[in-house]
């Protein structure tokens, strides 16, 4: 049973006056460590994030300081969208490495009655903490700045300070997901249409200490949703069939592919999970045990980093009778074999060869999973392609050959030689007494035989 760790930090009274000033400032902080945290933020007291909030459709950009090019753009701070996995900083805007942070506005368009602010981050160290100050203004005031510099004190150009907030914990784990969620005493935070967050990195040890934020929440009181109530759709969790791993499908990009993903995907997933396990086993390697999918419309047809896999749902929804399962199959071997760059334990590449990692998953795909769709065919046309390390389906023809007349055992040992960062062409002479070179070679005479015949 998973544990909640509640800090309540201390109220901040608001000393301005004028119709900003209402009661007193509350700011709740939910923190989930790395082992806690799971997609979709689901705190007990932090509400989950919006996806029709006050900030929707607000404009957000950089008042001061540099996006970290690494991560996503503002966009990312309130698309109703949060990521997957702590380490998605594709997903996440930060501000850049050896900067102490930066300042975002928030400009809502017009001045509305705020009754919370909510703010989410998710990484697996320092930068999962939030550390800012938080001011807001109607801008009516004479003396307004919009973007007050990092150098500028907001409350002297028609800011009012309305909380500092500064999640880290004073010991134990720094990573995970925090939630924090600003209210007021009486109701309303204020009246404001600007809102801006001085954001301070969490530390200055090395050059990466700017939070990942997720994503800003801001609940209009007169709005006809208040915004709690309609969070954004919650992932799809599933365990695999051995019950040692939870795979978390978000289709929140794509929500006419949920019952498709939840009901014919989520199933093979859950189902091919321990088979590929056991196909790829290396010694004191144990296989992720979890993993999570994000399906929205993008480019190309899936990737995979780490355990984080992205699909392209316009790709999918034309390969519904075709490739889509198969894809996301072949996207979940990449997340076993989790190779990355393994250690040089002898002379030979750093680097894992391109053509094997991408073979071994459509070896599995077309050879074990779906072999009576024969998607790995020579023929004529793609006969001058037939190269051992052509990557994809013609490497994964090749390694179907070399198992059937060599070796049922190669593919498991090639994985445990790569992973263990091991692999060598040696190995094929080792396994075959053949080179690479001349598997490849009697291996395309073989096709060129039965293409003749």
């Amino acid at each position: 049973m998973r544990t909640h760790s509640m800090l309540l930090l201390g109220v901040t009274i608001l000393l301005a006056s004028g119709p900003a000033a209402f009661g007193k400032v509350k700011t709740i902080v939910e923190h989930y460590n790395n082992e806690q945290a799971e997609p979709g933020f689901k705190f007990k007291n932090v509400p989950r994030p919006s996806r029709r909030d006050a900030a929707r459709h607000a404009n957000i950009s950089i008042a001061d300081g540099q996006r970290d090019q690494a991560g996503g753009d503002v966009s990312k701070l309130n698309d109703g969208r949060v990521p997957t996995d702590a380490d998605e900083p594709g997903e996440n805007f930060f501000f850049a490495v050896n900067t102490d942070g930066g300042r975002l506005l928030v400009d809502l368009a017009n001045a509305i009655n705020i009754t919370h602010i909510n703010t989410y981050s998710w990484h697996t160290d320092s930068r999962a903490p939030q550390v800012y100050k938080l001011y807001g203004s109607d801008g009516t005031e004479r003396d307004f700045e919009e973007k007050p510099k990092k150098d500028t004190d907001p409350e002297q150009h028609g800011w009012k300070l309305i909380t500092k907030v500064d999640t880290r914990p004073k010991q134990g784990e720094k990573g995970g997901q925090y939630g924090v969620s600003i209210s007021d005493s009486e109701g309303t935070i204020g009246k404001y249409r600007y809102l801006l967050f001085a954001c301070s990195r969490t530390e200055d040890e090395d050059a990466f200490g700017n939070t990942f934020y997720s994503e800003i929440d801001v609940i209009d009181k007169d709005a006809q949703s208040d915004g709690f109530a309609d969070n954004a759709v919650a992932p799809f969790l599933i365990k695999s069939t051995d019950g040692k791993c939870e795979i978390s499908i978000d289709t929140s990009g794509a929500p006419d592919l949920k019952e498709w993903a939840e009901k014919q995907l989520a199933p093979v997933l859950a189902e091919w999970y321990p088979k590929i396990v056991a196909m790829l086993p290396s010694e004191g390697y144990t296989a992720p045990s979890k993993f999570s999918i994000s399906i929205r419309p993008g480019k190309g047809v899936a990737a995979t980093g780490g355990t984080r896999v992205t699909a392209n749902s316009d790709w999918l929804k034309n390969e519904f009778k075709g490739e889509a399962i198969g894809s996301l199959l072949h996207e979940e071997v990449h997340v076993i074999q989790q190779y990355g760059y393994a250690p040089r334990k002898i002379p030979g590449p750093t680097r894992p060869p391109a053509w094997l990692i991408e073979g071994i998953p459509d070896y599995i795909r077309w050879y074990k999973y779906e072999p009576e769709s024969h998607g790995c065919e020579i023929t004529r046309q793609n006969l001058s392609r037939a190269r051992y390390d052509a990557s994809y389906r013609i490497t994964a023809n090749f390694l179907n050959y070399v198992v059937e007349k060599y070796d049922k055992e190669l593919i498991t040992k090639m994985n445990a030689a790569i992973r263990e960062g091991k692999y060598t062409e040696d190995l094929w002479k080792k396994y075959t007494g053949k080179t690479v070179q001349e598997l490849s070679d009697e291996w395309k005479s073989e096709i060129e035989k039965k293409l003749a015949a």
